[in-house]
């Protein structure tokens, strides 16, 4: 059937599509013939190894978007008939174009979008009206366009150094722990956000989270900062890895080939000489973790062979 998900264990699928061949290997895999806006294509999800979370392969961007809001309303949802809100982390960079979406029909009348609450995994320390600012970049491309009440989006203080803004900001979070806007993780005390939504750089960072970092292993902050990243600006706060693996659910939005050998060291089975970049540090403990790639990104992965 053209609208089903077919489950399959054990298995190696084999599927063309045009000249393209694809070979998708794996203890459990899915398979699913979903041909929304490509009658001609199909859209690949399969469990990666041990700890690497679900992948999702697609044709598009404009599919891997639509694949995207899709998983963000029914997260929402289900948040919302659990706990009466949805608190969830953003990222900057192409990751909120690829939201638009939820900016349209049915989406925009269909989320709850009063329950919302809105954070950042991190933030460039500039101004809100800056270019650089991830704040500035989800407002004109997001927030601006859906119902999300102004109290509920939490940004970050512009006006002090980046040390007093992790500071601010992670005591606005522990206060909304206390009220569970946030929830809290089951296992220690950090906040346990219903999604957390990640892009991954070349160099395979994630947040404010850089390759060879001291932050890396920081484990008390929730919040934390650097004055030293590798890209500009310099100044920025960041989640820690203890709140990102605390969460119900974490996503990883990579796209373009320029990602994809990044991609293939962040989930494959590279053994113990495999380079231990940020985005493989992603590893919620009691959460789930899936990555939404586009056929670029997802080229060199050892599953999906091209």
């Amino acid at each position: 059937p053209l609208d089903k998900t077919v489950k399959i264990s054990f298995c190696t699928v084999l599927y063309c599509s045009g000249s393209n061949i694809f070979l998708l290997t794996g203890h459990s895999c899915l398979l699913s013939t979903d041909t929304r806006g490509n009658p001609d294509g199909m859209a690949l999800s399969g469990v990666a190894n041990k700890d690497r979370g679900e992948v999702k392969v697609n044709e598009s961007l404009d599919e891997l978007s639509t694949d995207l809001v899709e998983y963000i309303a029914e997260l929402s949802d289900a948040s919302v008939k659990e706990r009466g809100v949805f608190a969830v982390a953003l990222s900057g960079g192409s990751l909120i174009g690829l939201l638009g979406k939820l900016c349209e029909a049915p989406y925009n009348k269909t989320v709850d979008w009063a329950k919302w609450y809105i954070f950042w995994a991190d933030e460039r320390v500039v101004a809100k009206s800056h270019a650089d600012s991830n704040y500035k970049l989800a407002k004109d491309g997001f927030l601006s366009k859906v119902p999300i009440v102004p109290s509920h989006v939490h940004s970050i203080n512009d006006s002090v150094s980046a040390d007093a803004s992790a500071d601010e900001y992670e005591f606005v979070i522990r206060q909304l722990v206390k009220t569970r806007i946030v929830d809290v993780s089951e296992i220690n005390d950090c906040p346990k956000f219903d999604l957390i939504l990640l892009g991954m750089g070349c160099d395979g960072h994630v947040a404010s989270l850089f390759p060879d970092h001291p932050v890396l292993e920081e484990k008390d902050e929730w919040v934390t900062f650097i004055t030293d990243s590798p890209k500009p600006p310099p100044e920025r706060i960041t989640f820690t890895f203890p709140v990102i693996n605390s969460a119900s659910n974490v996503a990883i939005v990579v796209t373009g080939d320029s990602k994809a050998e990044a991609v293939h060291l962040a989930i494959d089975d590279g053994g113990p000489d495999c380079l231990p970049l940020p985005a493989r540090m992603v590893q919620p403990t009691k959460g789930k973790l899936v990555w939404f790639l586009d056929k670029p990104a997802a080229s060199k992965l050892d599953s999906l062979q091209c």
